[in-house]
């Protein structure tokens, strides 16, 4: 599940956190939606019970407040019709985030449409547990780990397992990435995102849960395939899906994913925005980058802070060697574009160490077509962009193989030089060209249009030191001839021509 709002932008299962709320009755045996209510989101893998607080005031039929759980904290506001009521969060302004209406004395609504909920009255029991503020460091510089020289490559479970991944199926994909080529193609990270927490122990060490029973154990199994694992936390007292982070306990957690054995970690800030404020991204982040380095295990850091803070200008300093610079990404191909189009500004910083993260790929979950999917792998190559699959690569169809497994494509991400290529528009036709450390350009020409259209290559436009020698077309695997400076093929609605072009 994603959402526009990064504090409170998903849980385990995909599922936004039950807004607590209920109507109480006033004088005349009338109901008002006004008070303090609460509802139990969930019981967590863990065994830990999540709830959310709703203060809501009443003025005529409008509705204001603000809903609270250890993982966000934000405004509502909305409306009321007698017993029926719409209420919206900061970014759902023409979408009502719940509605319900009253049946005896309790609540009974609805989230986004999707999830069912009930709610009844807060008492003095039902609390949020204050966490108490620890300033973050001084800033300094974390010294380089020298890891992803290149932008690194494999997968992550979020985007088709949430909150249901567990250690069997880590070892079914490990397996998967060996036997569909994935491992050998330079997919060589596996990792496991949030919901595998479990609590601390008496002396705050961190223990996995029971879908997790041995963590060093599976990191010694995914290393015996020739890969690597990775595994999920937030500087916040919580988690986006609500498990614990690691406030307060950075070097304990950092010193635990060492011995471990884990060698990624993705950092995300969900519960720490109830904390620290934005100006704060920075130190916040420096904690667990200094944690990790002090561990002497090297474990490529990729911080998820939404791009907030513009991470890119300070996310190398933190130790960092990926950095988000957009929103959750979704199956579907306004947010595919919509999320590369964010890295336009941040192509100046991108370089072996430390690369603009664009999110995850979403090739071979269902929801674009394959000419789309292919547009995507082409962009997130372009873009020099970490190429972490979140699809089942366990039951890929050929085409979905075809799309990650494409060497060319791959390289052209790979490339030494760590360059960004950026967008020239030209009606629907949108052209990005990569400098190659060979001397080479690659080019894409993404057909943003609703018909296929014919597209042009001018080499001109490609900054080559001398006339084209030799073009090759990357998805088709063929070579291609430009004549009079120019190449010209026709692209798919949505599709993309994607070249690699050398100079004499």
């Amino acid at each position: 599940m994603e959402t526009n709002h990064p504090k409170w932008r998903r849980n385990a299962g995909g599922a936004l956190p039950l807004f607590c709320i209920l109507l109480i009755p006033t004088l005349g045996g009338a109901q008002t939606i006004a008070g303090r209510w609460v509802t139990v989101d969930r019981v967590l893998d863990n065994g830990e019970k999540l709830i959310s607080i709703l203060e809501l005031k009443q003025d005529g039929n409008q509705l204001t407040g603000t809903v609270k759980s250890e993982s966000f904290s934000m405004d509502v506001h909305g409306t009321a019709t007698g017993n029926q009521f719409e209420l919206f969060g900061p970014r759902s302004a023409t979408r009502p985030m719940i509605t319900g209406d009253l049946a005896n004395g309790e609540l009974h609504g609805m989230v986004f449409g999707r999830r069912e909920f009930t709610a009844k009255p807060a008492t003095a029991a039902d609390q949020i547990p204050e966490v108490k503020y620890i300033a973050p460091p001084p800033l300094h510089d974390v010294p380089s780990n020298g890891l992803a020289k290149t932008p690194p490559m494999g997968w992550n479970s979020w985007n088709l397992f949430a909150g249901k991944v567990d250690d069997a199926t880590v070892r079914s994909i490990a397996d998967a990435m060996v036997t569909s080529g994935m491992r050998d193609a330079g997919y060589i990270y596996v990792n496991i995102d949030d919901t595998w927490q479990g609590v601390r122990d008496a002396n705050g060490v961190l223990q996995p849960n029971h879908k997790f029973p041995d963590m060093k154990a599976l990191a010694d199994y995914v290393h015996s395939k020739g890969l690597k694992l990775g595994i999920y936390s937030g500087p916040g007292p919580r988690t986006c899906a609500g498990y614990p982070g690691s406030y307060g306990h950075e070097e304990q957690d950092a010193k635990t994913y060492a011995a471990w054995g884990i060698d990624y970690l993705k950092y995300d800030w969900c519960s720490a925005a109830t904390i620290y404020k934005n100006s704060e991204l920075q130190p916040v982040y420096q904690k667990m980058g200094a944690a990790l380095e002090a561990t002497g295990r090297p474990i490529v850091y990729s911080l998820c802070e939404y791009g907030m803070g513009h991470v890119e200008t300070w996310g190398a300093k933190v130790g960092g060697n990926l950095w988000r610079t957009t929103g959750d990404i979704n199956d579907s191909w306004q947010s595919m574009i919509g999320n590369v189009e964010k890295q336009v500004p941040t192509a100046p910083y991108a370089g072996p160490g430390h690369w603009n993260d664009p999110d995850m790929l979403e090739i071979g979950n269902g929801h674009m077509t394959d000419d789309e999917y292919r547009t995507h792998m082409s962009l997130w190559a372009l873009v020099a962009a970490p190429l972490l699959a979140g699809n089942d690569i366990r039951n890929m169809s050929e085409a979905t193989k075809a799309i990650l497994l494409n060497k060319e494509v791959i390289a052209v991400d790979q490339d030494a030089l760590g360059k960004q290529a950026s967008p020239v528009k030209n009606g629907d036709m949108e052209t990005w060209v990569k400098p190659l450390a060979d001397g080479s350009v690659a080019v894409g020409v993404v057909n943003m249009g609703a018909s296929a259209a014919q597209a042009t290559v001018n080499a001109s436009d490609l900054h080559l030191p001398g006339a084209v020698k030799s073009a090759r077309d990357v998805w088709k695997h063929e070579d291609v001839r430009f004549t009079d400076g120019k190449y010209t093929a026709e692209v798919p609605s949505h599709g993309v021509l994607m070249l690699r072009v050398k100079a004499e």
